[in-house]
């Protein structure tokens, strides 16, 4: 007969555990029981005792892992086992040796519409070349980025040349005349249409316009204009400006604010380049935080530019986060724990070697095999004949005597230097392995064809 285990949680983790445990398709039967606490840290053995009567045809309790209770005195009072389980839920199939269902982030609500800066400047053969790159990192929509008193001759050719491999186009432009060329060559979106240049609009039938404000942070003109196209039914997105930081960010976030507000039910269009482009900061975090905005805001696309080296994979970050955050949402549950692709420099938990398991496992080596793990301390370069700790690859230069073989000491190096980058930036590392990097790891995915570097045995 199939074992029977009551789950016990608080409120918050409720509708999660239902999920992971349907998903594993378990070969025990399992009952769960919310005791009415939000977060297992606030449950204690009283409250359970107090609230949970005594289970029949239960072979066991499982309570969350960050319950800190006495669990010895809930098998004694409930006459069943009790244990605890993982203290993250979504490690929950490891903990019953079941594997983890994969979450395919295919899904999304927000469209990409990536930006070719100064597409002017560059021939059409460039031009394709960049968007079909581009919509293969996430894009949906291709922006042409024209520049102020720089004819853009080659326009109409290259908006042809893109429709022609079925990909949509916008033109990003402050000069009106090349708006209007633009949408008359078959673009889809025209960037943008204020207050000040809406008449163009009487010269353009199908191409959509991204509504803005005719001065920055202007948001009654901005309202003022979409009312005009809801009272004329014509498709439209708004877009109230994203401000840097320190020149109106957070008033800009506001402006996003009130006007879902004030219209639950236009489209909504948010450029980010604002900020990850004028940031001093890693662009995977800053992507993660404005699609977590978009996610919550329903905000319908986004225009996304890559040409600081910081932001080099700002639209496969975008694409990775706008899954997440709507996997998220849809699932009601946190951002938390659903893919590690935007976590580029650091592991959520590293593994670390304590000082006793190290100690272990060298007194288990018996071969001249060196094998490399982390502890807090460091590195740990360990085979029959030798335990070294160090933090950096030079701590262990004079002391691996591999001097007469290149090979090896090539090896060696190569090991050390992904330990310590590990061991620096709080990694896993794993040897003969190399370090993950998330998204990042794309743009260097070809690297990983290369020969096999030789055994770790030492001669």
């Amino acid at each position: 007969m199939a074992e029977k285990i009551l789950f016990i949680t608080g409120k918050l983790a409720e509708r999660q555990l239902k999920r992971i445990l349907r998903s594993m398709k378990p070969d025990f039967g399992f009952k769960i029981n919310q005791i009415g606490v939000n977060v297992a840290a606030l449950m204690s053995e009283n409250i359970i005792m107090r609230r949970l009567n005594k289970p029949k045809d239960i072979d066991k309790i499982i309570v969350p892992g960050k319950f800190r209770g006495n669990l010895k005195k809930l098998s004694k009072y409930f006459d069943i086992p009790v244990e605890r389980g993982p203290d993250d839920l979504t490690d929950l199939p490891d903990y019953f040796g079941i594997k983890s269902a994969e979450k395919e982030l295919t899904e999304y609500e927000c469209d990409i519409f990536a930006e070719i800066v100064d597409a002017a400047l560059l021939p059409p053969r460039k031009i394709l070349k960049i968007a079909k790159d581009y919509i293969s990192q996430g894009a949906n929509v291709i922006d042409l980025g024209c520049m102020p008193d720089t004819k853009f001759e080659h326009l109409e050719e290259v908006i042809k040349a893109l429709k022609k491999l079925n990909i949509k186009v916008s033109i990003d432009s402050a000069n009106e005349q090349e708006l209007v060329r633009g949408a008359r060559a078959g673009a889809d979106y025209i960037l943008s249409i204020n207050e000040k240049n809406m008449h163009i609009m009487n010269n353009i039938k199908l191409s959509v316009p991204i509504l803005i404000p005719s001065t920055q942070g202007d948001l009654k003109s901005l309202e003022r204009i979409i009312k005009i196209f809801i009272r004329n039914k014509k498709d439209f997105y708004a877009d109230p400006i994203l401000d840097p930081i320190h020149y109106g960010f957070s008033e800009s976030l506001t402006r996003y604010v009130n006007l879902r507000k004030k219209f639950p039910m236009i489209k909504m269009f948010m450029g980010t380049g604002n900020l990850t482009e004028l940031t001093d900061s890693d662009s995977s975090g800053v992507n993660a935080i404005l699609m977590g905005l978009v996610s919550e805001l329903s905000i319908n696309a986004v225009l996304v530019v890559q040409v600081s080296g910081h932001c080099r994979n700002s639209i496969r970050e975008t694409d990775m986060a706008r899954k997440i955050m709507y996997f998220s949402k849809i699932n009601k549950r946190l951002p938390f724990r659903i893919n590690e692709g935007l976590m580029t420099t650091s592991n959520r938990k590293p593994t670390r070697k304590s000082k006793k398991e190290i100690n272990e496992i060298k007194n288990l080596i018996k071969d001249k095999n060196f094998r490399i793990f982390l502890s807090d301390k460091g590195i740990n370069v360990l085979n029959s004949d030798t335990k070294i700790e160090g933090t950096d690859p030079f701590d262990f230069y004079t002391s691996l005597k591999v001097e007469n073989d290149a090979s090896h000491s090539f090896y060696l190096g190569v090991e050390l230097a992904r330990a310590q980058i590990a061991y620096q930036l709080g990694k896993n590392y794993d040897q003969d392995n190399e370090l993950e990097w998330g998204i990042a790891y794309t743009q260097v995915k070809n690297f990983n064809v290369r020969p096999k570097l030789k055994s770790t045995q030492k001669k």
